[in-house]
């Protein structure tokens, strides 16, 4: 698949491609959407966090293990 990529854009995925740690653009942008993805997930627990500190409640173990087990339950989040 090609893309077009603003050149600032371009100049870091071809710095990725060049430093040997990637083949493609796709495996450039697919770590660079699970890094986004993983960063997101984090944002999350850290909001958590801070929700449980401020006196959250928050959900019981046996119901997040649940909602978190359902299908689709991260494109649900989204």
């Amino acid at each position: 698949m090609t893309y077009a990529f603003p050149p600032d854009v371009e100049q870091l995925i071809a710095g990725r491609m060049a430093a040997g740690g990637y083949a493609t653009e796709d495996d450039v942008l697919r770590d660079a959407l699970r890094a986004l993805a993983d960063e997101e997930d984090l944002a999350a627990v850290r909001e958590a966090v801070v929700e449980y500190r401020a006196g959250d409640p928050g959900v019981p173990l046996d119901e997040a293990l649940d909602l978190a087990r359902r299908p689709g339950a991260r494109a649900a989040k989204q």
